[in-house]
């Protein structure tokens, strides 16, 4: 195996052990075994299975050990170093009193510790080649694990899948998803449904193909496979210029969502390639069939086929670098009242989305940060209406365009409270002007982009802000300025209490229902990570992995040194009563 593999625990946790016996027994019974086990281990409070916890990406815990009353005796009850530096973004899961996370670069290590004490037993080390990081776009980081059957998958930075047994970290299956000299990296926890592992990769900006993969999780086989940018004959074909859907990006970067009852996958894909947009259509507003499919979308698929049910296209015929990666959050919202299952996403290009999940038809859209490249979203057609003068093109430089390329929310994941019905953002509020260079030609490896695009800070003179979200009555309730944008995701709980940290690396409680913060302690790096929290013995537990971003601030030009402030680091930090 191309791996190594160190085991610090001779005994296996009873728990862990049953779990992965029943998981093997059902997954030989039935293909939906992996899901049942997940939405089971989901059910349980003091569990966190998967990225968000649960299939619908809500970041929510139902555990209140932790509450407004006793937030400020939070104290440090351990942590670990993991032995990497530079964008450390991983989410922890914890399954049984097993904690699984993994570092950035590739990642270099996957540690699976006690999840009570820390202790080390065991660590997975992928042999990775030395050249990924200039093929990786943006950055070196990891985001976590993804657990099914006794088995840890992980997305590698070479463009590999791997699975590692949950017990001993012993490598059981590898494959490759895609050549990472194509400018193609993975670095997003999988999404496993029935018996599948489902991967996309990055590299938008490097012009590849975007498509997303399934595999056994057994066996690593591919099962499926669907491109985000439709081929010749395929439905969609024809909003593509010429051939250019061959380079045209739709990189599914970051992480899937789930929704059992209508067996269906939702994902974002990134921007087109190239960013010249003038390359791929008629540079112009009136771009017409020339949407760019599917590209900046929502893409919901048929979870068994991979087959493409509907899509939700947040910027047709991008222009602007708004990926369309961010996570659909699955959760029912009472609209007009009657309770509703829908998706609701904070789309880089500013606006919030809450949209049917059976369908895709627009319920509401509206600017959760300041907006002028659009004044608007037409809820018929989903379609932006735009600001003309906004749209980079040959000749036309484009001024004060908000938000930047950031996004008004980048990859940093929001959390939904059911209890108070509000989504927690972790916003940003930066501005560009934009102008498009010469066309680029297509180079493998090599970035694929064609426009010029400085940055200016955003009205009000706050670059980030806290955002609780109401996403039935469609307005921000408070808000919480931040020092710097690309600041950490956020956990909401059952206590009342959401936890996020910050570029400036403050790990913070906060109150849920008005946004006073309650407890604070600085963490030494800048924070991008999602926190999560989990249980044993009674005992509730929250972990954050710290590691500020170091690609990121190039994109932003003399305005990013506000984001170098703290040290790189590459740290969890588990707290507790």
């Amino acid at each position: 195996m191309n791996a190594r593999n160190q085991t610090a625990k001779l005994a296996t946790p009873p728990r862990l052990a049953v779990l992965a016996l029943v998981g093997c027994l059902v997954a030989a019974a039935s293909s939906s075994g992996a899901s049942d086990d997940l939405r089971r281990l989901s059910d349980e409070a003091g569990q966190w299975p998967m990225y968000g916890r649960d299939y619908g990406n809500t970041h929510y815990s139902p555990l209140a050990q932790i509450s407004a009353s006793n937030a400020k005796n939070l104290r440090l009850a351990y942590s670990v170093q993991l032995g990497s530096l530079r964008s450390n973004e991983s989410t922890p899961i914890v399954v049984g009193d097993t904690l699984y996370v993994s570092s950035s670069y590739g990642p270099k290590t996957v540690f699976a510790l006690d999840a009570k004490t820390g202790a080390i037993r065991w660590r997975y080390e992928p042999d990775l080649p030395d050249d990924t990081l200039q093929y990786a776009c943006c950055d070196v980081g990891n985001r976590g694990v993804a657990y099914a059957d006794g088995k840890v998958f992980v997305g590698r930075l070479d463009g590999h899948l791997s699975a590692v047994d949950a017990k001993t970290g012993d490598e059981l299956w590898d494959v490759q998803v895609i050549d990472y000299k194509d400018g193609a990296i993975i670095t997003s926890p999988p999404l496993v449904v029935k018996n599948m592992v489902l991967t996309g990769f990055g590299g938008g900006e490097y012009g590849v193909r975007g498509y997303i993969s399934a595999y056994d999780v057994g066996t690593g086989k591919q099962l499926w496979r669907t491109y985000m940018t439709p081929g010749d004959g395929e439905p969609g074909n024809e909003t593509w210029k010429g051939d250019t859907w061959r380079h045209g990006g739709g990189a599914a970067w970051l992480v899937g969502s789930y929704d059992a009852a209508t067996n269906t996958i939702f994902w974002g894909t990134s921007n087109p390639g190239p960013w010249n947009n003038a390359v791929r259509g008629p540079d112009s507003s009136d771009y017409g069939q020339f949407t760019n499919l599917y590209t900046s979308a929502t893409v919901a698929m048929d979870a068994d086929s991979g087959k493409i049910k509907w899509y939700l296209q947040g910027t047709p015929y991008d222009a602007w670098d708004y990926d369309g990666v961010n996570e659909a959050l699955l959760a029912n919202l009472e609209i007009d009242g009657k309770a509703q299952p829908v998706m609701m996403k904070a789309d880089r290009n500013g606006f919030f989305y809450v949209a049917k999940r059976d369908t895709g038809r627009l319920i509401s859209a509206d600017p959760f940060v300041p907006v002028t490249w659009a004044s608007g979203i037409d809820l018929a057609t989903g379609r932006p209406i735009e600001v003309a003068d906004k749209r980079p093109r040959v000749g036309h430089r484009a001024m004060g365009i908000c938000p930047n390329l950031l996004g008004g929310k980048n990859w940093p994941p929001m959390s939904f409270d059911p209890k108070t019905g509000l989504v927690y953002i972790p916003s940003n509020n930066m501005c560009m002007d934009m102008e498009t260079t010469d066309a680029p030609q297509y180079k493998r490896g090599s970035m694929y982009l064609g426009k010029e695009f400085p940055a200016q800070a955003g009205p009000g003179g706050y670059p980030g802000e806290l955002i609780a979200w109401n996403p039935v009555t469609r307005e921000k309730v408070w808000g919480l300025k931040e020092p710097t944008p690309f600041n950490g995701g956020t956990l909401a709980t059952g206590g009342g209490i959401l936890f996020a940290g910050n570029n400036a690396g403050e790990f913070r409680a906060i109150r849920s229902a008005d946004g006073q913060v309650l407890w604070s302690m600085n963490l030494g790096s800048g924070i991008s990570a999602a926190p999560m929290t989990f249980s044993v013995d009674g005992k509730q537990y929250v972990a954050v992995v710290v590691g500020r971003t170091v690609s990121i601030p190039a994109f932003l030009g003399n305005l990013g040194s506000e984001l170098t402030t703290t040290a790189e680091g590459g740290a969890l930090f588990v707290f507790a009563l």
